[in-house]
């Protein structure tokens, strides 16, 4: 049952991959961008973007935040093809609640926001098998 289950999650995964690099594919070419002007937006390799779509590699939160900030769309919604919905929610939660907050200035906003992120993108290369 196990085997059966370890199975359908990586099947969903697997598909999820492969829809996430047409998805990002897809808002490249809506943003009239070249894959090489994407890489040096979201800051990564051009080879490391085209295997993104093509579906070969399943990116990390940092990645994703960087592609998600370079194409102008919610992480959230490159966070869920992965089926990360919490993961999306977490960081939604997070970035909304400091952006609401009136006692703060909008530098200081993006000054936490900026940090949070560091911090979730440091945990996730940390927590990466190598």
């Amino acid at each position: 049952m196990t085997d059966r289950t370890d199975s359908r999650t990586e099947a969903r995964s697997v598909r999820g991959v492969g829809a996430l690099g047409e998805f990002i594919k897809s808002q490249r070419r809506i943003a009239d961008l070249s894959q090489r002007e994407l890489a040096r937006l979201a800051d990564l390799s051009d080879a490391y973007l085209s295997q993104l779509e093509r579906g070969l590699h399943e990116p990390s939160v940092r990645v994703l935040n960087g592609l998600a900030q370079a194409l102008n769309v919610p992480s959230e919604k490159l966070l869920a093809y992965l089926g990360r919905h919490d993961d999306a929610a977490a960081a939604h939660s997070t970035e909304s609640v400091i952006a609401t907050d009136e006692r703060l200035t909008e530098t200081q906003k993006q000054s936490m926001i900026d940090i949070y992120r560091a911090f979730i993108a440091a945990n996730d290369v940390a927590a990466t098998p190598e």
